[in-house]
């Protein structure tokens, strides 16, 4: 009798927390069918021994209806948590106990859920001090909120990214337009009536998408979103009629214009008689600036400017384009790619300058490779189509950069022995080169990779490009692409300033004449005349435009789910560039 009791007080097994343990992972997925008794034994919530695994830095729990809350001690046991994905589940109405203080805590995703509010105790945490400090991104979509916290604003002051859409949202909070942050507002399919004036008080917002409400106004303080990017508005019944046709079929940039004129004719402030007057003195002006000698000053001036040519897809029936496999969802789902021709890297340290700016670039707005990754391409090297999917470790084989071909499995492994020796040798706990981002594919089950027309795997991010499509000094035609496990934004304004970098090395190549470098086996076959030929041409090209082709990434069936770069991006208002559109 007392060995049954036993048997019935036995702890359900959770082999998946068992293995985090064992091998101090930092990443910890709960999925699948056998995840719901489980949790259904554990009272509706998570089982405590989650909430002691002190060096996690990811938590995913998932699809899980018998989830109604995650459960005590997850603030105090998770102190370096930095994403939590809990979609899916059945968490509500409110959050019981409040999730933070979370100070580490970055991205954090609550959406396909049944919550209907979000009040102080219940909520995300205390506002002061911040409970999540350094949270970036917030996803509450598709769950039945009716309002959100005055206090989110206090709560979360770093805040990039809030999806709030599919909710039953009637206002969003003045509070919300203190986030000096935000970049994307997404609030789609609620019942918003208004939009408030106070939305000129976000400076870094790029992205506002409230369609499908109730608005019968657009503020005209909206134009004053000094990075305001991409809206959309269609699906409201807007008062002004002209409005609402522009909203549902006119470019962001018309729309914003209207707005800022007052609409329908108001604010424009000048008849056609002035206008008019005003177009002959400008003209009068370009005479006498002409007749001065000013005029030249400008066209010298014209001609310093970057320049860079968008070729869109239409006038290259030879782009490249990519298939997206749904596999990646689980684990990087976003990806940006473009093709830029008519980079010099040969002369003296221009390639060793472009890889330079490469890894700055990923130490800085990359956030050491955990917000995005950029790989960079030989583009002769390529045979498209290309397909970017996820593979098991033990399947996915790889050339790296100076290594052998070798198993993604074993790749990572040998990373992990190197690290392991460097932290010995040099008694420190940091690591440098690629050993810095193994962290990012811990408790995987797929690693992401984009493979080429013979099923050659060229990428396997956040790790590795492969030695086969390497960028040499004879390389002039690249291809981009930067991944993201975050943000599709992120990996837009990522390629931006990658492609702004390069127009300002190019740039800088063409105008400090530097002798050839002719030290890489990869130039061994270039012939002395031509190399002269080529310094010949550098004074001509400089300033020739550096070609930015569009490229289409789709899903299996052929349907667009990007397209770079598109009319809004690459919309660079510097006054040292020109884009040619």
């Amino acid at each position: 009798m007392a060995a049954a009791a036993v048997v019935a007080e036995a702890p359900e097994p959770w082999p998946e927390v068992d293995l985090v343990e064992r091998e101090q992972r930092r990443e910890l997925l709960l999925t699948g069918p056998a995840l719901e008794e489980r949790v259904r034994a554990a009272g509706g919530r998570l089982p405590p021994r989650v909430f002691s695994l002190p060096l996690l830095h990811s938590l995913e729990v998932c699809g899980c209806a018998s989830l109604r809350e995650p459960g005590p001690g997850l603030a105090r046991g998770l102190p370096r948590l930095r994403s939590l994905v809990l979609r899916g589940n059945a968490l509500g109405p409110a959050l019981s106990p409040e999730l933070g203080p979370l100070p580490a805590l970055r991205v954090l995703d609550l959406s396909g859920n049944a919550l209907e509010e979000l009040p102080p105790g219940r909520g995300l945490g205390p506002a002061e001090p911040p409970a999540l400090p350094q949270l970036q991104s917030l996803n509450l979509s598709a769950n039945r909120l009716r309002t959100l916290p005055a206090e989110l604003a206090r709560c979360a002051p770093r805040l990039q990214t809030l999806n709030v859409a599919r909710n039953r949202l009637r206002a969003l909070p003045a509070e919300l337009f203190a986030l000096q942050l935000l970049s994307e507002l997404a609030a789609a399919d609620n019942e918003l009536q208004e939009l408030s004036p106070a939305v000129a008080g976000l400076p870094a917002l790029k992205t506002l998408d409230l369609a499908n409400n109730q608005l019968s106004e657009i503020p005209g303080e909206l134009a004053d979103c000094p990075k305001l990017k991409e809206i959309n508005f269609k699906g409201n019944k807007l008062k002004d009629k002209r409005l609402e046709k522009m909203v549902n079929g006119c470019q962001p940039k018309s729309i914003l214009e209207y707005l800022r004129v007052g609409g329908r004719g108001k604010g424009r402030g000048k008849t056609d008689g002035s206008e008019k007057e005003e177009s002959r003195k400008k003209k009068r002006e370009r005479k006498q600036k002409k007749e001065s000698g000013e005029g030249e000053e400008e066209e010298v001036e014209e001609v310093n400017k970057l320049l860079i040519r968008i070729l869109h897809v239409s006038e290259n029936p030879t782009s490249v384009t990519v298939q997206v496999n749904p596999m990646v969802k689980d684990v990087r789902p976003y990806i940006v790619c473009t093709v830029v021709k008519g980079m010099n890297l040969r002369p003296g340290n221009a390639l060793k300058r472009f890889l330079s700016m490469q890894t700055k670039l990923h130490e800085d707005i990359c956030e050491k490779r955990t917000a995005a990754t950029i790989a960079t391409h030989d583009l002769k090297l390529i045979k498209g189509p290309l397909v970017y999917r996820a593979q098991s470790p033990q399947e996915l084989k790889i050339v790296p950069l100076g290594r052998k071909e070798i198993k993604a499995k074993d790749l990572v492994r040998q990373l992990q022995l190197e690290a392991e020796e460097q932290r010995k040798q040099k008694k420190r706990q940091n690591v440098s080169g690629l050993h810095r981002y193994l962290h990012l594919l811990d408790g995987k089950e797929n690693y992401p990779c984009l493979v080429d027309a013979d099923n050659v795997v060229i990428s396997f991010p956040p790790i590795t490009n492969s030695e086969k499509t390497k960028i040499k000094t004879t390389t002039s035609d690249l291809f981009l692409e930067v991944t993201s496990a975050t943000s599709l934004q992120i990996c837009k304004d990522i390629m931006d300033t990658l492609i702004l970098k390069m127009a300002e090395l190019n740039k800088f190549t063409l105008e400090n004449k530097e002798e050839q470098s002719l030290s890489d086996t990869e130039a061994d076959g270039v012939s002395g005349p031509f190399n002269l030929q080529s310094n010949q041409n550098a004074e001509k090209d400089s300033s020739s435009p550096l070609i930015v082709e569009q490229v289409r990434v789709v899903d299996m069936e052929g349907n667009l789910k990007v397209l770079y770069p598109s009319k809004t991006d690459l919309d660079i208002t510097a006054s040292h560039i020109t884009i040619i559109r």
